[in-house]
């Protein structure tokens, strides 16, 4: 179907140019030329939170997934920088909670454009032609000859997507097939200059006509659409490679594509096209002048051109890797395109890319009249454009492709249905969203030296919370450090152990199982802090005297009331310091909590330690827990 002469003399559009077909399974696409391709989304590690063992452990594990691929394989690698969503828009009950968070949005703003990228592998397979899988199965007993089966070269292209999938699934932090619409969105970001998602139609073919929106204007300054298109193509290598040797790119401050193909060899061809380089490098190490002297005079000639030598041995190691599988070759174009609707802007940000590309050893082009070959390499499936020699490894391949990516986090706090709790920016203009949810839970530690900062974090994530609808918060403070914090927002400060105003009632709720249950265990433990050994005479005896007190009045349900009815006077001793007239008295034994009910409430705990006291956390605590339980109620 590539040959168009038989429609028209030459391709008019840009739909001509493209490979796709349509969509024939989920997620995979047919291409014109047969062949099929299925695209992934992934995020690798971080560099800046990624030891250099982490990333050659993962660059190994990644090299050992691509060398399974032969001939008729190719691989898509494409990382895209794009504009980042703006600072989210919240409703903040507080005025102070509500000007911190506009303080935060202008200088986000004003900071300017912010970026971030997108990670997609496309992996592509032309089966081989019907003549040489005809000639196969004449190699086998019993097998059918009618014609090739395609469903069965379906199956088999999905079953080894898989199996590379599964392998990269250790690899990469993230990483997930593409679904049907996903697949034309993505396909279509490629070609277009807007994004904008692609839903599937109803008989999901013709797709090069669907998702080609803009006009390809060719040229030496090609344009797509109303969008100046520039593109840079890598020509020349360093010498060396190593782990995110391009990571530099995914901090630029404004949009491209920087996009990676790589076209698999099977192992005899690979050998082949090794050892022919070999070859000629090994006999340009000595000109015709210097052969005619040794076979005049017999005498080796000692000069030799030590440049060639060194090719000849490079190309003779690369045989050896190959030969004993620890790498696989293949033919790899790397290219990165901009767009602006600015010509000059257009062309400073390709300086900026060839600075970056270049300041790493690489030699760059930037793309004139093969500017549109360039530029359909590029494209997910599209394989015969603008191929560049001599061929790379895979463990090459692995340093050169967009394996790593600054970490930006998640647009939305799923749990809490609501945007992240922080938005701040990162290096190269990239935001950094802060959720500090996994799935359901939002366990945090903030671990730092004396004075650099904690509790002003603290209490920032304090305010920035109260961006979702219901909530609250219950800080434990130490040194008051949230307590300008807790009251600017509203809320209430209580000092645990020299404040008079508050005061908690522990057992007010025995009525209920699940709360005498954890009462019981609250006098045990209290019990034991006073050196009471707590047998199971001990546990029925408190169990018994705490079941009488649950059917008197909420009103009576104090420690004194308790400690009236335990019928041991060693448990009535244990419990004196915690009735009234004790040393915890106060604190523990009143007839109903003196606790208010705002939705911001800090607890101050430095008298506590001091005493070495924590008597209060588990009351807190258990009231926190009730609260909360009342608000899931009432939602």
């Amino acid at each position: 179907m590539l040959y168009l002469a038989e429609y028209r003399k030459r391709p008019a559009m840009l739909a001509d140019w493209l490979p796709w077909a349509g969509l024939i399974a989920a997620g995979v696409v047919l291409n014109k030329d047969g062949s099929f391709q299925r695209t992934a989304r992934f995020r690798g590690p971080d560099l800046d939170s990624a030891t250099q063992g982490e990333l050659i452990a993962t660059t190994a594990r990644l090299n050992n997934a691509l060398r399974r691929l032969g001939s008729g394989w190719a691989m898509f690698i494409d990382a895209e920088r794009r504009p980042a969503a703006d600072y989210p828009h919240s409703n903040f009950p507080e005025a102070l909670s509500w000007l911190v968070d506009e303080e935060r949005r202008a200088a986000f703003e004003l900071a300017g454009s912010h970026f971030e990228s997108g990670y997609h592998l496309t992996m592509a397979y032309l089966p081989p032609e019907e003549s040489r899988a005809r000639a196969a199965k004449l190699l086998y007993e019993n097998t059918p000859t009618s014609g090739v089966d395609w469903r069965e070269r379906l199956a088999a292209f999905v079953a080894e997507t898989d199996r590379v999938f599964d392998l990269l699934d250790g690899v990469m932090p993230e990483i997930m097939w593409l679904d049907d619409s996903e697949t034309l969105t993505y396909l279509h970001a490629t070609v277009a200059t807007r994004r904008y998602r692609i839903g599937v139609p109803e008989v999901p073919f013709h797709l090069d006509a669907l998702l080609a929106d803009s006009a390809l204007i060719g040229g030496l300054a090609p344009m797509l659409g109303d969008q100046h298109l520039r593109v840079v193509t890598v020509r020349g290598f360093p010498t060396s490679t190593w782990p995110g040797l391009l990571d530099d790119l995914n901090r630029l401050g404004f949009a491209y594509r920087w996009s990676t193909r790589f076209l698999c060899l099977d192992k005899a061809e690979a050998e082949k096209e090794l050892t022919r380089l070999r070859r000629q490098w090994f006999a340009k190490r000595k000109n015709v002048i210097a052969l005619l002297r040794e076979t005049i005079f017999q005498q080796e000639s000692p000069l030799v051109d030590t440049d060639a030598s060194n090719k000849a041995m490079d190309a003779d190691a690369a045989l050896q890797e190959l030969g004993s599988d620890q790498v696989a070759f293949g033919y790899v174009t790397a290219t990165v395109t901009v767009m602006d609707a600015d010509a000059a802007a257009a062309d400073e940000k390709l300086r900026r890319i060839e600075r970056t590309i270049q300041g790493r050893g690489f030699v760059t082009i930037p793309e004139t009249l093969n500017a549109v070959e360039a530029w359909l390499s590029s494209i997910p499936g599209h394989a015969y454009a603008n191929v560049r020699q001599p061929s790379i490894s895979t463990l090459n391949l692995a340093h050169l492709m967009p394996l790593s990516a600054v970490w930006a986090g998640p647009e939305k706090n799923k749990h809490l249905d609501g945007p992240p709790l922080i938005v701040t920016r990162t290096d190269g203009d990239t935001p950094f969203r802060l959720v500090t949810h996994i799935g359901d839970v939002g366990h945090t530690l903030v671990v730092g030296p004396t004075g650099m900062g904690k509790s002003v974090l603290l209490a920032k994530l304090a305010m920035q919370f109260r961006r979702y609808r219901g909530s609250r918060i219950f800080a434990f403070d130490m040194g008051r450090s949230m307590r300008a914090t807790i009251l600017g927002l509203g809320g209430e400060h209580y000092d645990l152990g020299s404040d008079g105003t508050i005061a908690f009632q522990p057992l007010a709720l025995i009525d209920r199982e699940r709360y005498c249950t954890w009462a019981a265990e609250w006098v045990e433990g209290r019990l034991l802090q006073e050196g009471i050994a707590v047998g199971p005479d001990e546990k029925a005896a408190v169990w018994s005297a705490l079941g009488s007190l649950a059917g008197a009045p909420i009103e009576q349900r104090t420690l004194t009331g308790l400690s009236v009815l335990l019928q041991s006077n060693a448990l009535r001793q244990a419990l004196a310091p915690y009735v009234l007239g004790g040393a915890h008295g106060r604190l523990l034994d009143a007839d109903h909590d003196r606790l208010g009910s705002a939705d911001v409430q800090g607890f101050e705990m430095e008298e506590c330690r001091a005493r070495r006291q924590c008597l209060p956390c588990s009351a807190i605590c258990s009231r926190v827990s009730t609260s909360v339980s009342t608000v899931r109620r009432r939602c």
